[in-house]
C-alpha cells in the first residue's frame, strides 16, 4: 500500500514538472502527455455526461482543450495538485459546453435507446430535465466537490470549518479588512511561498505593507489564512462567495 501510495505521488509530481517544461515551450512533451492522460480525460469528461464517452465525441475534444488549458495555467501557488485542477477546468468547460449546446431545450444524459422497443437498463438517467435543472444539480455537485477540496487544504494548515465560523470577524468592515490583508498576501509571491512552505501567517512582514494593526491581523489570522487559499487557488464557487461578502 504504502508503495503504490508513493508511486502515485512520485507520478503526479513528475506530471507537474513535466507541466513547467509544456509553459517553456516544449510541444513535444505535450503532445506525449495529453496522449497519456487521455484515460483521465475521458473519464473526466463521462462523469460530467453520465455516459461512456468517446475520442470522437465532441465532449472529449471539449475535455482535450481544457486539459491543455490546465497544463498551461496550473502553478504549485495553487495549493492543489495538476489532476485536481485539470478535473474543475475540464467539469467547467464541458458543462458550459453542454449549456450552449441545449440552450432552451431538453436534454438527456445517457445514450438513447436504439428504438422504444430496445431500452437497455439506466441507458436514460434523467428525462426531459430542463437545462435549468440540470445547471443546478451540477452546480451543486461541484461546488460540494470544491467544498470538499478545500476542506483538505485547510486541513494541511490545521485548520477546519469550525475553526473559520468560530473565528470569522463579526462586523463587515472587520470581514473586508481581512480580505483585504489576504490580498496583499496573496500578490506577494515571496510571503505567498511563505504561507504555504511554513503554514503560517507571515504577520510582522503584513504589517507593514497593510494599514491594519498587528493585534488585528493576529485575531484574525485563522480568517485571513483561509480567505488567502482561496484567493490562490482555482476555487469557483468561493471566490464567488467572496465577491458577494465584498458587496454588501
Amino acid at each position: 500500500m504504502l508503495g503504490l501510495l508513493f508511486s502515485t505521488k512520485k507520478k503526479r509530481r513528475a506530471l507537474e514538472e513535466a507541466a513547467v517544461l509544456i509553459q517553456q515551450g516544449d510541444k513535444t512533451l505535450l503532445n506525449e502527455i495529453i496522449h497519456d492522460y487521455k484515460p483521465f480525460i475521458a473519464k473526466t469528461v463521462s462523469s460530467v455526461c453520465k455516459r461512456y464517452i468517446y475520442e470522437t465525441d465532441d465532449e472529449f475534444s471539449i475535455g482535450l482543450i481544457a486539459f491543455n488549458e490546465a497544463l498551461g495555467k496550473y502553478s504549485k501557488d495553487r495549493g492543489n495538485s495538476l489532476l485536481s485542477f485539470a478535473e474543475v477546468i475540464i467539469k467547467r468547460r464541458v458543462i458550459d459546453y453542454i449549456r450552449k449546446q441545449s440552450k432552451n431545450q431538453y436534454i438527456s444524459l445517457d445514450l438513447a435507446p436504439a428504438s422504444p422497443e430496445e431500452e437497455s437498463p439506466g441507458s436514460v438517467i434523467v428525462n426531459e430535465l430542463s437545462v435549468e435543472e440540470y445547471n443546478k444539480k451540477k452546480d451543486e455537485q461541484l461546488r460540494k466537490e470544491e467544498i470538499i477540496r478545500f476542506q483538505a487544504l485547510l486541513e494541511t494548515f490545521d485548520l477546519s470549518f469550525k475553526d473559520l465560523v468560530k473565528n470569522s470577524p463579526k462586523h463587515a468592515d472587520a470581514r473586508k479588512n481581512a480580505i483585504a490583508v489576504a490580498k496583499v498576501l496573496v500578490e506577494n509571491q515571496d510571503l505567498r511561498e511563505q504561507l504555504y512552505e511554513k503554514k503560517r501567517l507571515p504577520v510582522k512582514e503584513l504589517e507593514k505593507m497593510v494599514d491594519v494593526s498587528r493585534k488585528t491581523i493576529e485575531r484574525n489570522r485563522k480568517y485571513i489564512i483561509a480567505i488567502a487559499l482561496i484567493l490562490s487557488s482555482d476555487y469557483i464557487y468561493l471566490k464567488e462567495y467572496l465577491r458577494g461578502v465584498l458587496d454588501n
